[in-house]
């Protein structure tokens, strides 16, 4: 069987940084710059999250300090406006807050984000209570995977359960996380199945299946007629 995947509280930032729902602009300004972050989660009581403030929410207040908004742009940008108004985070926040639960895997936090267009998802617990953070930066750590660590998986796991017969004699490597499978095999209707593992496997950046049937031989002669 492969390893369990690994799921959003291995890799989530905690304690995750957050401001109350009357959180003022420039503090907010102050606590993303501290912190280093592009967004925070807005939480009311008991931690509860309601809202996250984000980069793209503050910008419009630098978008239209210089020149006053034309009445063309309180009619396309009435959303912008409003944000350009605000004062403060609960004015500010975009609502509701996409959220992830911290058992989800890293696959399924990576499909929300692009869904969402987001680039930092809070983690709350069944009670909307936040535990944490994600990134894309964090869920880019499993291809931290070392090659070493990839190729025994592939061995244990793809290997061993697709060719147990031959699997002795299949060669597996893996440089820089793309994995090469070389060697013969008794069905070679199975390589596309072998792929396919091997790509669902955490840390693999690609994969090169070179497996041929046992009867075949590259340097076989061309036969002639006689």
């Amino acid at each position: 069987m492969p390893d369990p995947p690994h799921i959003v509280s291995d890799v989530m930032t905690r304690p995750a940084v957050a401001v109350g729902r009357d959180a003022r602009f420039k503090e907010i300004v102050r606590v993303m710059e501290q912190r280093q972050v592009s967004a925070v989660p807005v939480v009311a009581d008991q931690g509860r999250v309601v809202g996250v403030v984000s980069e793209a929410d503050l910008l419009p207040k630098e978008e239209f300090r210089d020149d006053g908004p034309t009445r063309s742009d309180r009619t396309r940008h009435r959303s912008a406006l409003a944000k350009a108004e605000a004062l403060t985070a609960e004015e500010l926040m975009s609502a509701p807050a996409v959220t992830v639960r911290p058992d989800v895997t890293l696959a399924q936090a990576a499909r929300i984000m692009a869904k969402e267009h987001v680039k930092r998802l809070p983690v709350v617990d069944d009670e909307d209570r936040l535990s944490g953070v994600v990134s894309r930066g964090d869920l880019l750590k499993v291809f931290l995977r070392s090659d070493e660590d990839i190729e025994e998986e592939v061995r244990r796991t793809v290997v061993s359960y697709l060719f147990p017969a031959v699997g002795h004699a299949i060669h597996v490597s893996v440089r820089d996380g793309v994995v090469t499978l070389r060697g013969r095999v008794p069905d070679t209707s199975l390589n596309w199945v072998a792929e396919r593992l091997v790509r669902a496997l955490e840390g693999v950046v690609g994969v090169e299946a070179r497996l041929v049937g046992e009867g075949f031989r590259q340097d076989r002669p061309e036969i002639t007629g006689k």
